[in-house]
C-alpha cells in the first residue's frame, strides 16, 4: 500500500515524501542557461523560499554529468577566525561530501592532501586547480547558507579567490569550478560589510563575475493546482482544485512556505475539527480561510523575521508604512535602498514598476504589527475604543452596527484641528478601530488594485462571510457616485448584495451622518465623517 507524502514547512522538501510543486521546469532551465554556459552566479532569495529543495534537486539533476560538491555553511562559525581555519575548514566540508562519490582516488588524495599554515589561500588555490585536473568529468560547487557569516574579511578573501580563477580560467591560464553556486538571503554582491570597529562600511565587489540569477521561483497557480491533483488522487476530497489552487495563490503568491503552510494547516489541524469533521469539509473556501487566519495570528519564523528586519531599517519600515496606510506610491529602483532591503527579504515586489507587498498575507501581518504599535503607544485612541462583544451575535458579526458605531467613535474622538491627520490616515484610524472587533475570529486585507490616497476597498473575512468596505476621500457628490457604483460592482465580483462606504469629508460645509443607498439589487450603507 502507497504512504501518504505529507505537506512540509521545514527543511528541504523531498518528492516520494512530500506533497510539492514540480519544480523540474526551472531545475533544467538553470541547468541549460547557467551550469552548461560555466556561470557563476548566486541564488539569493527570501528566507524560506525553496532554495534548499531547488540545490537538492539540482544536486540530483548535475551528478549524472558532473562531480558535484554539495555543501553549506550554516554551522560554519568556527572556520571563519583565520584565513587556515577557513581554508582547512572548506577543505574539510568538501572532503566529507566526496567520501560517497565516484571520483578517481587520485583525486580524492589531492584533495586531502594538508594545507600549508603559511600561505592557506595559495595553499587551497593550487589545490583546487590540482583537483578539477584529475577528475575525469566537471566540478560543481555548491554552496548553501552561504551568507551565515558572509561579514568579515575572510570571506572577501574566498570570494576574490573564486574569481581570480574565473577569470585565469576564461584565459586558458587554470583549471577551476565550471560554475560555483552560493546560495543565500542576502545578495552577496550587495552585502554591506564591516571589517573592523569603527571602520567605514563597505560592500564586497570581488563576486562581480557572477550572472544575475532572474529565475522566478514562486509557486506558479498552475504548480500549486498540480500539486493538488497528486494529494488529490491520496484522499479523494472532491476538492475543486483549480478554484482551490487559485485562492491559495491569490493569497500567496506563490510564496513557497506560504503555500505549504495553507495546505498543511487544511490537510493536519482544519480537518477533523469542530467545525470541519473531514477533509472534504475542509478543502474548502471556508476552511482555507480558517488556516489563512491561523496562519496571520499564530506565530511563525518567517513573521518573526519579518518584525525583526523592519525594526532594523528604518527605511523600509517607513516605506511600508506609507503604502500600506498613506497610499503613497513608490517607484521600484533596485537602487533605492528601502526597495532593495524588502525585496531581498521578500516583503516588496515590482508590480507594474512600482512597489508593492509582496502578497496579501504579508499584507495582512504588516497591517497587524502597524497597527498593534500604534494602538499601543496612543492611549487617547484606544481608551476610546467601544466595547467589542457588542458586534457579534450569534457568532456573526453585525456590520452595521460596527459601521455606526464607527460614527460615533470617529465624529467624537477627532475635532476640525485633527484634520489633516485624519486626511492623511484615515484608513488607519478605521482599521485600529476595526481590529480588535474582529481580532482571533476574523480577518482583513485591502485590495492592492485599489489602495491609493483617494480610495480603498477593504475586506472583511468572519466566520466565513465576507464584507466589503470602500473608504474613499469626499471629492464632490459627482465622485461620490461614481464610487457608489465601483462599490456595486464589487459587491457583484464578490456575490454579495450589501456593502460599506466610509467616506471622510474635509469640506468646511461639510454633511456628515449616516443613510442607506439603493444601488440596483444591492444596498449600501454609507457613513460620512
Amino acid at each position: 500500500m502507497r504512504r501518504h507524502k505529507r505537506f512540509n514547512t521545514t527543511g528541504v522538501c523531498i518528492p516520494k515524501l512530500h506533497y510539492m510543486v514540480d519544480i523540474s521546469t526551472a531545475v533544467e532551465q538553470i541547468v541549460n542557461e547557467y551550469i552548461a554556459n560555466g556561470e557563476y552566479f548566486t541564488i539569493n532569495r527570501a528566507r524560506q523560499f525553496g532554495k534548499t529543495t531547488l540545490l537538492e534537486q539540482l544536486h540530483n539533476r548535475l551528478k549524472q554529468s558532473y562531480v558535484v560538491i554539495y555543501i553549506s555553511f550554516e554551522s560554519a562559525d568556527d572556520c571563519f577566525v583565520s584565513l587556515y581555519t577557513f581554508a582547512q575548514g572548506f577543505v574539510n566540508k568538501v572532503e566529507r561530501a566526496l567520501e560517497n562519490s565516484s571520483i578517481s582516488k587520485e583525486a580524492f588524495d589531492i584533495w586531502t592532501e594538508p594545507i600549508s599554515r603559511e600561505l592557506p589561500i595559495d595553499s587551497l588555490n593550487q589545490k583546487i586547480t590540482k583537483f578539477c585536473r584529475a577528475c575525469d568529468q566537471e566540478v560543481i560547487l555548491m554552496i548553501d547558507e552561504v551568507d551565515k557569516s558572509s561579514d568579515n574579511q575572510i570571506f572577501l578573501s574566498f570570494l576574490g579567490l573564486l574569481r581570480e580563477k574565473y577569470l585565469a580560467r576564461a584565459a586558458n591560464r587554470d583549471n577551476t569550478f565550471q560554475s560555483v553556486i552560493l546560495a543565500g538571503i542576502y545578495d552577496i554582491k550587495n552585502l554591506k560589510l564591516k571589517l573592523r570597529p569603527g571602520e567605514e562600511v563597505k560592500y564586497n565587489s570581488p563576486w562581480n563575475v557572477a550572472a544575475d540569477f532572474t529565475l522566478d521561483m514562486s509557486l506558479s497557480k498552475n504548480g500549486i493546482a498540480e500539486m493538488l491533483r497528486d494529494y488529490e488522487q491520496d484522499y479523494h476530497t472532491e476538492m475543486d482544485i483549480e478554484k482551490t489552487a487559485d485562492m491559495i495563490y491569490v493569497y500567496t503568491r506563490g510564496y513557497p512556505f506560504l503555500v505549504s503552510y495553507i495546505c498543511k494547516k487544511v490537510d493536519e489541524k482544519i480537518a477533523g475539527s469542530a467545525d470541519f469533521p473531514d477533509r472534504k469539509t475542509a478543502w474548502s473556501r471556508e476552511g482555507i480561510l480558517c488556516a489563512i487566519r491561523q496562519l496571520v495570528k499564530q506565530p511563525n519564523a518567517l513573521y518573526d523575521d519579518m518584525v525583526k528586519h523592519v525594526e532594523e531599517y528604518p527605511e523600509l519600515r517607513e516605506m511600508l508604512a506609507n503604502i500600506l496606510f498613506g497610499g503613497q506610491v513608490y517607484v521600484y529602483h533596485e537602487y533605492d535602498k528601502p526597495v532593495n532591503i524588502g525585496s531581498m527579504f521578500g516583503f516588496v515586489i515590482n508590480k507594474d514598476g512600482n512597489v508593492a507587498v509582496a502578497n496579501r498575507i504579508f499584507e495582512t501581518q504588516l497591517y497587524d504589527y502597524f497597527l498593534s504599535d500604534e494602538t499601543r503607544k496612543n492611549n487617547h485612541q484606544r481608551e476610546a475604543l467601544p466595547v467589542t462583544n457588542q458586534f457579534i451575535v450569534n457568532g456573526q458579526l453585525d456590520m452595521d452596527l460596527v459601521m455606526k458605531k464607527f460614527y460615533e467613535y470617529y465624529t467624537g474622538l477627532y475635532s476640525e484641528e485633527d484634520e489633516k491627520f485624519a486626511e492623511n490616515y484615515g484608513r488607519k484610524i478605521f482599521l485600529m478601530y476595526l481590529r480588535p472587533i474582529i481580532n482571533g475570529t476574523g480577518n482583513f486585507y485591502v485590495e492592492d488594485q485599489s489602495r491609493t490616497k483617494l480610495r480603498s476597498d477593504i475586506v472583511v473575512d468572519y466566520s466565513g462571510r465576507q464584507y466589503v468596505i470602500e473608504c474613499k476621500i469626499w471629492h464632490g457628490d459627482a465622485y461620490n457616485q461614481r464610487g457608489e457604483a465601483q462599490l456595486g460592482d464589487y459587491l457583484e465580483a464578490y456575490g454579495s448584495k450589501r456593502g460599506y462606504l466610509l467616506s471622510f469629508n474635509f469640506n468646511k460645509n461639510k454633511k456628515i451622518g449616516i443613510k442607506e443607498i439603493d444601488c440596483g439589487e444591492k444596498q449600501i450603507l454609507e457613513i460620512v465623517v
